[in-house]
């Protein structure tokens, strides 16, 4: 640690102290900067929300199975904070997709060649799991705190760049990852109501640390090492958008049902043909069983010629 921190205070005092020089290094990186103007494609916004939710998605499974140690039990809440299902729920909206598809995406299966993560990403689940695998898991709450208490700060001002990039609606679909629920109600948390939720998890954390030192020291450790992981994965956003060759471009060429559009013309001949044969039917008495084969008769003198046989 570069930074010289007091760990007799709480835990929250340790670590707003022992990484601010990490959290501003983070906000200046170019990627961070292209999001929080705007300007990152919709292309690459997509693989970024695809890697948040390989990494949300390791960390979650590791708070809940360690869900009732003492040093993560008080800011254990999936309800409120959870946020990969969000995730999930966000890029099949931005790829106009069934949720249950997105894996298998080209983007993500870019991501994903060869069954194998960018290094970046592989380096940062990698470190989660070896964390959740551990006999103590107490660093876990390192990577909440970054995460979590990122996504209600700076979190907030990046849904509005978004929204206004995209064409969505604020805490709606495809910004459902940035929207909470207030910390006792399941009403939207307003940015005052964030703040709650902020200074629980604060709450949560002295309480889980208590005055132990070396659970203090080990989770300061681990959250620098989490800003560490996070400019890696803001780099790997920048090599990926700067390298035309690795480019996915969102387009309408997929081949699946849900992607397909037809002309406004072809649906509308469908639509009057369908009508037009629904009319014939029932004013011309092909209706019931009599009907049927009534249907059949004609069926019968349509294919023999008008009722005429050929010499």
């Amino acid at each position: 640690m570069s930074t010289v921190v007091d760990l007799s205070q709480p835990l929250s005092d340790v670590l707003r102290e022992g990484t601010k020089k990490a959290h501003e290094e983070v906000e200046v990186s170019p990627a961070a900067t292209a999001m929080l103007k705007g300007e990152l494609d919709k292309e690459e916004y997509v693989r970024f929300l695809m890697m948040l939710w390989h990494i949300y998605d390791t960390f979650e499974r590791g708070l809940e199975r360690h869900q009732t140690h003492p040093v993560l039990e008080p800011t254990y809440n999936p309800t409120l904070l959870a946020r990969a299902p969000h995730l999930s729920a966000d890029i099949a909206h931005l790829l106009g997709i069934p949720e249950s598809k997105w894996k298998s995406h080209r983007i993500h299966i870019q991501l994903t060649a060869n069954n194998t993560l960018p290094p970046a990403l592989a380096a940062y689940t990698g470190r989660i799991q070896e964390i959740a695998d551990s006999e103590d898991p107490s660093a876990l709450l390192a990577h909440a705190y970054v995460r979590y208490l990122g996504d209600l700060s700076g979190g907030q001002t990046i849904q509005r760049a978004l929204a206004k990039a995209y064409g969505l609606t604020m805490g709606g679909a495809g910004l459902s990852f940035y929207g909470f629920k207030e910390l006792r109600s399941s009403k939207p948390a307003s940015i005052g109501e964030m703040k709650k939720i902020k200074e629980w998890f604060r709450a949560g954390m002295n309480k889980g640390a208590g005055d132990n030192m070396d659970v203090k020291a080990a989770v300061l450790e681990e959250a620098s090492r989490v800003f560490d992981f996070t400019g890696t994965i803001f780099k790997e956003v920048d090599r990926h958008r700067n390298d035309p060759k690795s480019r996915v471009i969102l387009d309408n060429t997929d081949t699946s049902p849900w992607s397909k559009t037809y002309p406004l013309s072809s649906v509308l001949s469908v639509i009057l043909a369908i009508c037009i044969a629904h009319f014939a039917l029932t004013t011309m008495g092909f209706t019931g069983e009599r009907g049927y084969n009534k249907l059949l008769m004609v069926e019968e003198w349509v294919l023999g010629g008008g009722g005429s046989k050929a010499e």
